[in-house]
């Protein structure tokens, strides 16, 4: 990221623009840049799991606007900007209308967080697998809120429900978090990646010594993000729509467009700490044997983040197949499977994790 930053400072040197200018836009531009590219990735991950529901149970999905059905999210979008804002009676003003912001603010936040490739990493700090954690509970203030300030029973039990399942989800998770940052030696999710390097392709990926860990992640993640078979806090069939039954218009869509942009940030977690990120799987890039000497140095660039991008939506596809199998978990069910099975799996997974680490040196291939 210095290095982008440098080249921002000269190109602005170059047409007698302050340095001053640059310092204050250059965190300001990634910020819009997230935004935007947000927007056209939720849009796309809604019409690509609409199109996958409706290929894995046989029907046709969307197919009337636009050629093969690509407009119908915009259209579906245009929709909930067109639809009245209603804030129910008795319904806390404040807190109602404050919930869709704190769900919203965590997800630019976490996507900013990820390294797109060696040189593109928006916010890289020491510690950013932490702050990307903590910053992926903040959802459930947000659901907390809504279902608090709705003035509705089924808002509160979908509410009161998320707040329980992310409790007991968030220490799984942890332990696996740990275990990584042990075989990485780091908080830092760029040197997470680097450190999966070591092995000459796939096989240097902590999703192969941590497989176990990998598993639990996965299964954290879809509890986190309310998504079927956890899907209790917005259960249709039980709560109408759970903790946003009173939302309508936009504030009902960036609730929705949250859910995906959190799926998608999630995903790229996975694929960071378990399946080496923006690396390559054959161990060296492609770019230099495609592109000549010239321009392959940049190119390396575009292949790091295509890399990334490939497992990330391997990662969604396979989120999406589970919807479209797995009935959803009771309640009981849901938490005692954290509680007895996840938890003291993760420990164990942990302590195996330790003894490679010790056994191997410092590296495990």
């Amino acid at each position: 990221m210095n290095y982008l930053y440098f080249l921002y400072i000269e190109f602005l040197a170059k047409h007698n623009i302050p340095q001053l200018f640059g310092d204050l836009t250059f965190y300001v531009i990634p910020c819009c840049i997230i935004f935007c590219a947000l927007l056209v990735v939720v849009l796309a991950l809604v019409l690509f799991e609409r199109k996958l529901l409706g290929w894995f149970t046989q029907r046709k999905g969307p197919n009337r606007v636009g050629l093969w059905g690509i407009l119908q999210t915009l259209a579906d979008a245009f929709k909930l900007l067109c639809k009245e804002n209603i804030t129910p009676k008795g319904a806390d003003r404040f807190l109602f209308n404050l919930a869709p912001v704190v769900i919203f603010v965590p997800a630019m936040i976490a996507l900013g967080l990820i390294p797109y490739s060696s040189e593109f990493t928006f916010m890289n700090f020491q510690t950013n697998l932490l702050i990307f954690i903590v910053i992926g509970a903040m959802p459930v203030l947000s659901i907390l809120l809504a279902g608090w300030a709705s003035n509705n029973k089924y808002s509160l039990f979908g509410a009161m429900r998320s707040v329980a399942q992310i409790l007991a989800y968030e220490l799984p998770m942890a332990f696996v978090i740990l275990s990584v940052a042990a075989l990485g030696s780091s908080l830092n999710l760029t040197q997470i990646i680097y450190a999966q390097s070591s092995g000459g392709g796939i096989l240097g990926w902590f999703g192969i010594p941590c497989v176990i860990g990998f598993v639990i992640m996965f299964i954290c993640t879809i509890a986190e993000l309310n998504r079927c078979p956890f899907d209790l806090p917005e259960a249709e069939s039980e709560l109408i729509c759970g903790y946003n039954t009173e939302y309508s218009g936009m504030r009902f869509a960036i609730f929705y467009l949250s859910e995906y942009a959190m799926l998608f940030a999630n995903s790229m977690l996975l694929a960071v700490l378990f399946l080496g990120g923006f690396l390559s799987p054959f161990g060296k890039y492609l770019s230099p044997m495609i592109f000549p000497p010239e321009i392959s140095s940049v190119m390396v660039y575009f292949e790091q983040a295509f890399w990334l991008f490939a497992k990330t939506f391997l990662i969604i596809f396979v989120v999406i197949w589970i919807r479209a199998t797995f009935p959803r978990m009771a309640q009981f069910d849901l938490l005692k499977f954290s509680w007895a099975v996840l938890l003291p799996v993760s420990i164990l997974n942990l302590f195996l994790m330790v003894v490679l680490k010790y056994l191997t040196g410092g590296g495990y291939v």
